[in-house]
């Protein structure tokens, strides 16, 4: 019997390259949502009519849940998930239906793992915060840990072309983790951090060289001193290229009013236009991404540092292999631990290995003099 996958959010960048993904790698039946008909149109094409549209708003719930009800896997990339409630997670654990998501906002995140013992009891498979970062970068972090016997620090650096080949939602989500400090686990103690600050220089792999980061709220800053005890400081920092645009971002986090920041309409205005700007950006930056995760610890006695690097050439591309590797485990029986976790709790390396490889992703490592 062929697999049902129902990607809620689709029609979006994010979506549709986790459809194509799935398309590539498995044989399933793929239904893909939009709150408008416009976004049926195409569904079909170079999916060997494998994929269909269904027309689904998430505010519809009956609806949702008779599409879950008919569906063994769904996949929720419906952002930002800063507004998104558990409702999705909650109809697929009602019906015992495992669930993946794109999720990238530690609000969500949070809500979402309240409901592990639940999940647990359904047996039902829920991994969220997959994609590239957070997804595939929690994977490089979790096989860096594998090489040290005490892992002590964690640091995790992000850098994205124009617009990584992602919509408009994605541009809201960066004005949207601007708005409010957030803690981070350093030196064994919750912090408070204001976003857009202490820019570092990070030499990442060719093309991009060295360039600037800055600290950025993600899911990882706390779901990784969760998932690995021993470590006592976990860093998230996130840059743009072309650079500018990183003083751009300076400025909305720091010399915007912060009720305006906090205002949906302001959120819609800078996202529209900074997705315009790409539109011509894009041309000479690309739309690629690199992942830096470099751990730190004890090994052999000796304090060692691991790094590991990736490089893709388009951020959306590289967002739906992510997901869709694991997608693809679940469906073929080879992933299956029932309850709610985050992609480094889920996804052993030996699997993670094995994915990436099928689908060409390189990952690079190499051990470094401890900084």
């Amino acid at each position: 019997m062929t697999d049902r996958v129902l990607i809620l959010g689709g029609r979006g960048r994010i979506g549709s390259s986790v459809a194509q993904d799935l398309v590539a790698h498995t044989q399933a039946q793929i239904t893909i949502t939009g709150r408008s008909p416009e976004m049926g149109e195409a569904v079909n094409v170079s999916s060997g009519g494998r994929e269909q549209f269904l027309l689904l708003d998430l505010a519809e719930v009956d609806k949702v849940r008779e599409a879950i009800a008919n569906s063994d896997l769904v996949i929720h990339c419906a952002g930002p998930f800063h507004y998104r409630d558990t409702n999705v997670l909650e109809l697929c654990i009602a019906q015992g239906v495992n669930y993946l998501d794109v999720s990238d906002h530690r609000s969500y995140t949070s809500k979402a793992l309240n409901y592990h013992q639940q999940a647990a009891a359904a047996g039902v498979t829920a991994i969220i915060n997959t994609g590239i970062f957070p997804g595939i970068s929690n994977s490089m972090v979790r096989q860096g840990i594998e090489q040290l016997d005490i892992p002590e620090k964690i640091h995790l650096s992000y850098l994205v072309s124009g617009s990584g080949g992602a919509g408009v939602t994605v541009m809201r989500t960066t004005f949207l983790g601007l708005q409010h400090p957030f803690e981070a686990w350093i030196n064994g103690n919750w912090q408070l951090i204001k976003p857009y600050t202490d820019r570092e220089s990070i030499n990442f792999p060719p093309p991009y060289r060295r360039h600037g980061v800055y600290w950025f709220d993600m899911p990882e800053t706390f779901t990784l001193p969760h998932a690995f005890p021993s470590v006592k400081t976990v860093i998230t920092k996130f840059g743009s290229v072309p650079d500018f645009y990183n003083h751009l971002t300076w400025i909305a986090a720091h010399i915007f009013p912060k009720w305006l920041m906090q205002r949906r309409y302001m959120i819609e205005f800078l996202s529209h236009v900074s997705h315009l700007m790409t539109d011509v950006t894009n041309n000479f930056s690309g739309i690629g991404v690199a992942v830096r995760a470099e751990v730190t610890g004890q090994k052999n006695g000796e304090t060692a540092a691991y790094c590991a690097t990736l490089v893709h050439e388009n951020t959306a591309i590289a967002s739906g292999c992510g997901t869709g590797s694991i997608a693809q485990l679940l469906l073929n029986g080879k992933l299956n631990k029932p309850g709610v976790f985050p992609v480094e709790e889920a996804l052993p390396t030996d699997l993670f290995i094995q994915v990436m490889q099928s689908r060409g992703i390189q990952i690079n490592h190499n051990w470094l003099s401890p900084s």
